[in-house]
C-alpha cells in the first residue's frame, strides 16, 4: 500500500465539514478514508472488503444530502465503516468493534448519524420507507436514502419494501443498489444474472447514460424519453426492468467508486420526489490490490500488514468447529447419496465449501434467503433426500417460521446446523447466536444438540442423518478442544442421553456445548480448594437425559447449570422444572445469558461478563447458600 500524507481526514469531523470541500478534493479525501480503514483494520480487524468498497457512496451521500435531517439507512452495516469516520466518530474508529467501544455495525444509540441499526440483511428498504412515511405523517420534509447490496437483494424483505415502496408514487425514497456482485461470497441466483445482464449491456447503458446527462436538466422531455427508453431497454435486454416493473424509477448504472460522478448523479436524483432506485458498481476491496484479489478471505482478514497483505494469523494447532462440518458433510455424502447441503450464501463462512469443491451438484448456495434455505431443505426432505441446512444461529432467527411449519409440523429429516451458536465476540449484539437452545427447544418434534467437542459434532451429524427426523446441531464460532476426529469411525450419539465426565461429591455441574471446557477448568479449581465437583455433559437440549438429572437431583445437593445463552427458555429452566416435578429440590444456580442483549467484545471478556466462564463457575461453586 502507497502511504500518503492525510490533508483533509482529521480536518472533517463532521457531514457539515465534509460538505465545505470542494467536489475536486473528494477524491483525495475518499483516498484517505480508504487508507484510514486499512491502517485501523490492519491492527484492529473488521468487516474490510465491504467498507473499502463502499467509500464514495458513504462520501458523496453524506456531501449531496442534509444528514442527519436526512435518514442514511445502511443495509447489514459491513460497508459502514467510511460512514462512521465521517459522523464524528474518527478517532472512535481506533475502538471499532471493542469492548466499550463502538459497533461494528449502524447502532442508533451510537449516533444521530446511524438512521437505524442493521446487523442482518435486506432491511434498509423497509425501514427507509418508514422513516419516509413517518416524516410525512409529522409534516417534516425528509428524504430516505437505503444503500443496500446486491446480495441483500436476494433477501425477501427486500423484495417487499420495494414492493410497498413503489405503491406509493409520492415517497421520497432513494433506494443506491451497490452492485459488486457479491455477497461474503461470489453472489448467485437469477437477480445476480439479471444484474449482471442489466450492467453489461453496453449499448443500452451507453445510450440511457447519453440521454439522461443530456436531458437531466429537462424534466419534463426526460420523462417522454424514459417512457421511449423502455421500449428500447426490452429489445436490448429481451426483459423490461426489474425495478421499474415495482414502481421505481431506474436510473444507472454508474461507477459507485468515482465519486465526482456519484456527486453529480445524486444531485440531480434529490429534486425527483418519488421511489428511484440508483445502480452503481463497485470493487468490494476497492483501492487495496490483495483485496480486491481475494474477496471472500478479505471480507474479515483478521490481522495483517497493510504495506504487504500478509495476513497475521494465529494459528492455534486446532480445528475449527466449521472445518469439522465441512469435512464431516463430505465424508457422510460420500457414505450417503440421500445427503446434500445448503447454504444461504454462507458456502466458505461454514465451510461447505469444501464439499461443493468436489460434489457441486449435491450442494446448494440459495443466497441470502434463510427462510428459503429452510423450506427448499424441507422440498428436498419430503422427496428422499437428507438435506444439512447450515445457516448461522443469528441468521436462522429469520426462518422460524420455515422451521416450525415446514420442517417440524411435517416431522421431515432435515438437519439444521447452526453456525456461530452462543457469544460470537466482535460482531456484537446482531451476530451473538444466544437465543437457539430456547427457540427451537420449544418446537414439536425437534432434536436439539450441542457438541462439546470437535468429535461430538462429528457424531452428531452422523446420528442426526440417522435419526429421519428435525434434528438441530448448534456449535460455536472458532476452534474446538483439540480433540482428534479426522478419519474417525462414527458413532451414533444416543439421542436425549447425557455422559458423566467428572465424578464428584459436593457440587453437580450440568454442561452443554462449548461451557463443559469451562465446567472442567473450574471443577479442577475448586478441588485444589478442598470442593469435590462432579461435571456431566447434556449434549441434548431436548431431549433432556431426565434419568441422569434426576439421579443428580436425588444425589446432589446443589446444582449448577451452565449453558452459552440465554436463560430465560433456555437448558437450566427445564432442568429446574424436571427437578421439580420429580419433587426434587436441590440449590440450583443457573449460568447463562441474562434477559439483556450483549454487546461487542472479545468472546473471553464477554463470557467474563455474563459470569459463566471458569471465573464465573468456579464462584458459584465456592458460593454459600
Amino acid at each position: 500500500m502507497t502511504h500518503i500524507e492525510y490533508k483533509y481526514l482529521y480536518k472533517v469531523n463532521t457531514p457539515a465539514d465534509l460538505r465545505q470541500l470542494s467536489i475536486d478534493e473528494l477524491p483525495l479525501y475518499c483516498q484517505e478514508v480508504r487508507q484510514y480503514i486499512i491502517e485501523q483494520c490492519a491492527k484492529n480487524p473488521g468487516h474490510l472488503a465491504s467498507s473499502l468498497g463502499a467509500v464514495e457512496i458513504a462520501v458523496a451521500v453524506h456531501y449531496v444530502y442534509d444528514t442527519p435531517n436526512d435518514k442514511l439507512v445502511w443495509d447489514v452495516g459491513h460497508q459502514a465503516y467510511a460512514h462512521k469516520i465521517i459522523t464524528a466518530r474518527r478517532d472512535a474508529f481506533t475502538e471499532n468493534r471493542k469492548l466499550n467501544g463502538i459497533s461494528g455495525f449502524p447502532r442508533m444509540a451510537e449516533s444521530e448519524y446511524d438512521a437505524f441499526g442493521a446487523g442482518h440483511a435486506s432491511v434498509s428498504i423497509s425501514a427507509a420507507l418508514g422513516m419516509v412515511k413517518a416524516a410525512e405523517l409529522q409534516g417534516k420534509s425528509c428524504k430516505a436514502i437505503a444503500v443496500i447490496g446486491d446480495g441483500s437483494m436476494t433477501g425477501g424483505l427486500a423484495f417487499e419494501g420495494l414492493n410497498n415502496a413503489g405503491a406509493d408514487r409520492r415517497s421520497d425514497l432513494l433506494v443506491i443498489l451497490n452492485d459488486n456482485n457479491m455477497a461474503i461470497d461470489r453472489a448467485t441466483g437469477a437477480l445476480n444474472d439479471y444484474l449482471l445482464r442489466m450492467s453489461t449491456s453496453k449499448s443500452y447503458n451507453t445510450f440511457k447514460q447519453r440521454l439522461w446527462s443530456a436531458l437531466s436538466h429537462t424534466p419534463r422531455l426526460l420523462r417522454l424519453c424514459r417512457k421511449v427508453g423502455n421500449g428500447i431497454k426490452h429489445g436490448l435486454l429481451q426483459n423490461s426492468n426489474l425495478f421499474e416493473s415495482f414502481g421505481f424509477r431506474y436510473f444507472g448504472r454508474i461507477d459507485g467508486n468515482d465519486v465526482k460522478q456519484l456527486v453529480r448523479t445524486l444531485s440531480a436524483l434529490k429534486d425527483i420526489h418519488s421511489p428511484k432506485l440508483l445502480h452503481v458498481l463497485t470493487t468490494k476491496g476497492h483501492g487495496y490490490t490483495p483485496a480486491e484479489q481475494d474477496l471472500p478471505v478479505w471480507h474479515a482478514p483478521g490481522k495483517f500488514n497493510p504495506d504487504t497483505g500478509e495476513r497475521i494469523e494465529s494459528n492455534s494447532g486446532k480445528d475449527r468447529y466449521q472445518d469439522v462440518f465441512g469435512q464431516t458433510l463430505l465424508d457422510l455424502a460420500k457414505a450417503d447419496n440421500r445427503v446434500v447441503g445448503v447454504t444461504p450464501a454462507m458456502p466458505t463462512g461454514c465451510s461447505m465449501n469444501i464439499m461443493m469443491a468436489q460434489m457441486p451438484e449435491r450442494c446448494f448456495d440459495v443466497g441470502i434467503a434463510e427462510a428459503h434455505a429452510v423450506t427448499f431443505s424441507a422440498g428436498l426432505a419430503a422427496t428422499g433426500q437428507v438435506p444439512f441446512c447450515n445457516i448461522y444461529s443469528t441468521f436462522m432467527q429469520r426462518a422460524y417460521d420455515s422451521i416450525i411449519h415446514d420442517v417440524a409440523l411435517q416431522n421431515l429429516p432435515v438437519v439444521m446446523c447452526l453456525d456461530r451458536g452462543g457469544i460470537v465476540g466482535e460482531d456484537g449484539a446482531t451476530h451473538h447466536g444466544v437465543f437457539d437452545l430456547a427457540y427451537l427447544s420449544c418446537i414439536p418434534n425437534m432434536i436439539v444438540a450441542a457438541p462439546s467437542d470437535e468429535l461430538q459434532l462429528r457424531n452428531l451429524m452422523f446420528t442426526a442423518l440417522k435419526s429421519g427426523v428435525p434434528f438441530a446441531i448448534r456449535y460455536p464460532r472458532g476452534y474446538g478442544m483439540g480433540v482428534e476426529w479426522r478419519d474417525k469411525a462414527f458413532e451414533l450419539q444416543p439421542v436425549g442421553k447425557g455422559l458423566k465426565v467428572k465424578e464428584g461429591e459436593d457440587v453437580a455441574i450440568l454442561a452443554i456445548g462449548k461451557t463443559l471446557t469451562f465446567a472442567l477448568e473450574a471443577a479442577k479449581r475448586a478441588e485444589e480448594q478442598d470442593v469435590s465437583v462432579a461435571v456431566y455433559d447434556l449434549v441434548y437440549a431436548k431431549p433432556l437425559d431426565e434419568q441422569l438429572i434426576v439421579e443428580v437431583g436425588k444425589r446432589f445437593d446443589r446444582v449448577i447449570t451452565v449453558e452459552d445463552g440465554v436463560l430465560r427458555g433456555g437448558v437450566g429452566e427445564a432442568v429446574t422444572k424436571l427437578l421439580a416435578d420429580n419433587h426434587l429440590h436441590p440449590h440450583i444456580t443457573s449460568l447463562g445469558i441474562a434477559d439483556k442483549f450483549i454487546e461487542q467484545g472479545t468472546t473471553a471478556e464477554l463470557y467474563s461478563l455474563c459470569g459463566y466462564d471458569a471465573e464465573g463457575i468456579l464462584r458459584a461453586i465456592l458460593k454459600k447458600n
